[in-house]
């Protein structure tokens, strides 16, 4: 390599963790102390606390498992990872570990505002503190098998003079695409057809609601699917890339090159861009909730959790409610 291109490729690379920096950073000042108002508010000032509201309790502890990582991962982009190999794969265990644990709590409280809707006297038999944990139960232990499976693979590298806890070492191609369909499958292709199936199916039950309803459901559906889709989606599809590049290896060489170069100059922005996740949780349910008043006080997110839970149950009853005197109704003039 030319002095040039090592000047060329050094410039990159320092505008690339420059932007990674700033995003961890944000992502930090944000999401943590939005996630500890989450835990502390539910720990301390809900009376009662409902399934719903357990998940996002979750939610928020695995977001704070990953966000508390944060100001490690800053200084290794900003100077170098100097805490070794050990270190290094314990903590994108934990990463990786909350993350998966993020993704399918927000999928449990898609198929939890599902069931509200559609079998609201129904699921009251099976909002138990028993059986939501062994709901939460399965969530974290799923969580922590998918998580354990990096931790073989993660290495230390050095990139433009400095260490870096980056490195995946896969013993066989076929290693490296079958872990990336794994993690791409599991961490966002199954999860966001869950979530988009629950929410078109809640979408058009609540469009034969009243207009103040449908309004509600629509601004919540959007705005959980658009965040999922956004901070997911780039980091799936760089994996979707490395596969490609990997299958095309041996018949088009040229294009597997220019592919690799992709994925290792976007990896670490779609990386980080991965984190904003585990900061705009609570905003988008404080916001969310924010409809059920005229306002928005982060001191009352325990009434708006509330809320948010109830209105979307009492709508599923009313709804049911009217369906079955209309059923009634139809029978009773048939018998006449």
């Amino acid at each position: 390599m030319s002095q040039a291109e090592e000047s060329s490729v050094y410039s990159t690379w320092n505008i690339v963790r420059s932007v990674v920096c700033i995003i961890l950073s944000l992502s930090f000042i944000i999401g943590a102390p939005g996630n500890c108002i989450v835990i502390w508010t539910v720990c301390t000032k809900m009376k009662k606390v409902s399934p719903s509201v357990l998940l996002i309790l979750n939610l928020a502890i695995a977001d704070v498992l990953v966000l508390i990582t944060l100001p490690i991962w800053i200084y290794s982009f900003a100077d170098s990872w100097v805490f070794g190999v050990v270190f290094c794969k314990i903590l994108v265990f934990i990463i990786y570990c909350s993350m998966y644990a993020s993704v399918f709590l927000i999928t449990a409280l898609s198929l939890e505002r599902l069931m509200a809707v559609f079998y609201p006297f129904a699921i009251k038999r099976y909002k138990t503190k028993g059986k939501i944990s062994i709901v939460m139960f399965l969530i974290w232990l799923l969580s922590i098998a998918f998580g354990t499976a990096v931790i073989p693979f993660q290495e230390t590298e050095e990139t433009s003079g400095s260490l870096h806890c980056t490195c995946r070492n896969y013993s066989s191609s076929r290693q490296r695409v079958s872990y990336l369909l794994l993690e791409t499958l599991a961490g966002f292709a199954v999860p966001f057809l869950i979530i988009c199936t629950c929410y078109v199916c809640v979408a058009r039950r609540i469009s034969r609601m009243t207009y103040q309803s449908k309004q509600r459901s629509e601004r919540l559906i959007a705005s959980i699917v658009v965040a999922f889709i956004l901070c997911w989606f780039p980091h799936h599809l760089f994996n979707i890339l490395d596969i490609i590049s990997v299958q095309i290896e041996l018949s088009n060489e040229a294009m597997s090159l220019a592919l690799d170069e992709i994925v290792g100059r976007g990896v670490y922005i779609s990386g980080a861009l991965a984190f904003i996740s585990s900061c705009i949780n609570p905003l988008l349910y404080a916001f969310a909730a924010r409809r059920f008043q005229n306002h928005l006080r982060f001191g009352k997110i325990s009434k708006l959790f509330e809320q948010m839970s109830h209105t979307v149950t009492e709508e599923g009853k009313k709804k049911g409610l009217s369906e079955t005197k209309h059923e009634e109704s139809l029978g009773s003039t048939e018998n006449l």
